[in-house]
């Protein structure tokens, strides 16, 4: 029997081994304290992890062990206060327990395990059935990753990377080779010495030229090296090009004027939450900011998030800036393409229907997926009833939806990116 012992040093004396199969099975739990936390935390505050309670019900296993039978013997450590027969006063108060509260009379119960799971666990479980829909391989890209991949076997390579059996294998096919005549006529010629030890003892000439022959073939056979150059034999690893397929996600946010600063807030918590997604899922994604009131400009992360500047509404005119990013870096042939609005529903009346045509004919054609958040509490106006009729026409790759509050957040951001079955 042969016992493997894992030294391999683990942070703050933690099994990471056993954590991970704990994780796995009460998934369910975790799974359902996340959605909870997420719903009463700030989506911003993702700093930390959150601390999970389990119902110790939902801990207990069943165990299988030998019933006490038979006469047994037990002895336990004594005490300096009481002796056999005497009777032990009950404590005052109704118990000895440390919690607070009245006492009952009747009924037991058990604690809930409680502990706490990091950063990166919580953000696992809160992406965990999300995805980019209709992600498919356009232009594959390889030109900067690599993996390295068993190729066969060299006659050539670093001594760290010899095959061992591979080497003795050829060694030996080499020996056999070189030395099967010299093999036979040794067998012969042992053959030949035991006949004439037998049948002719007294003949010692033939005897002595026999063995002479024997050494002779044998010291022919030694000074072949055991071991040659030519018998060395490595595992050839090559790095092969790991293509993945480019995928850019574009954020379209309102800033104007009839954006109130709660409605803003709520339209920034729902794209860091987009943003923390894209960047812990797809490694190889392009994030292109766009901020617009009646005019639109691309940003970076730090403006597209806390910029104070405001304006009219003109949502137009953040679409044609998409779209000439699109026709100038992320062609439909070679890039995956994805967009995500927020809106109050604002907008001039005469540029709806605008928005409408730019996003039927310029961008829909070329988009794999398109979502709309429209952030009011009223009753919807025209943009909204324009993007029902692109919906009617794209039902696989647009999407719209409506925020109310913050705690409307996370459950539309899982309507819009849950994981399709494949078709």
């Amino acid at each position: 029997m042969s016992y493997v012992i894992d030294r391999r040093l683990n942070g703050k004396n933690k099994s990471t081994v056993n954590r991970q199969r704990f994780l796995r099975r009460y998934r369910e739990h975790i799974k359902k304290a996340v959605e909870e936390a997420v719903s009463r935390r700030s989506i911003t505050d993702m700093e930390h992890g959150e601390q999970i309670s389990i119902p110790g019900r939902d801990i207990d296993e069943p165990v299988l062990h030998h019933g006490r039978g038979g006469k047994q013997t037990t002895v336990h450590p004594g005490n300096k206060e009481f002796t056999a027969g005497e009777h032990i006063a009950r404590p005052q108060g109704g118990g000895g327990g440390g919690g607070r509260g009245k006492a009952g009379n009747s009924g037991d119960g058990m604690d809930d395990f409680v502990f706490q799971i990091t950063q990166e666990e919580f953000l696992e479980f809160m992406f965990e059935d999300l995805e980019l829909p209709n992600l498919v391989k356009r232009q594959l890209t390889g030109t900067d990753t690599f993996k390295t991949v068993r190729a066969g076997i060299a006659n050539e390579g670093n001594p760290s990377r010899i095959n061992i059996v591979r080497t003795l294998r050829s060694a030996h096919a080499r020996r056999i080779a070189l030395t099967g005549s010299s093999r036979a006529l040794l067998r012969e010629a042992q053959k030949e010495l035991e006949r004439l030890r037998s049948e002719e003892p007294d003949n010692f000439t033939d005897i002595q030229d026999t063995e002479a022959e024997i050494q002779r073939l044998k010291a022919r056979i030694n000074r072949l090296p055991f071991l040659d150059t030519f018998d060395l034999k490595y595992n050839l690893l090559v790095k092969q090009p790991n293509p993945s397929s480019k995928a850019v996600m574009f954020c379209l946010m309102d800033v104007s004027g009839s954006m109130t600063q709660a409605t803003k807030d709520i339209a920034k918590r729902f794209f860091i939450l987009l943003y923390l997604f894209l960047k812990r899922n797809y490694d190889r994604i392009e994030v292109v900011f766009i901020r617009h009131h009646t005019s639109a400009r691309e940003v970076d992360e730090e403006e597209f998030f806390y910029s104070r500047e405001t304006g009219g509404t003109i949502v137009s005119s953040a679409l044609k800036l998409m779209q000439e990013v699109m026709a100038e870096r992320y062609p439909a042939s070679d890039w995956n393409i994805y967009a995500a609005q927020a809106s109050d529903g604002d907008n001039w009346n005469d540029d709806s229907p605008i928005c409408r045509e730019i996003l039927s004919k310029q961008i829909m054609p070329h988009v794999q997926y398109y979502t709309y958040v429209e952030i009011t509490p009223r009753e919807h106006q025209a943009l909204w009833y324009e993007y029902e009729r692109i919906g009617d026409a794209f039902p696989d790759t647009f999407a719209q939806q409506q925020l109310v509050s913050a705690g409307d957040i996370y459950p539309v951001f899982r309507e819009l990116f849950q994981r399709r079955l494949a078709t």
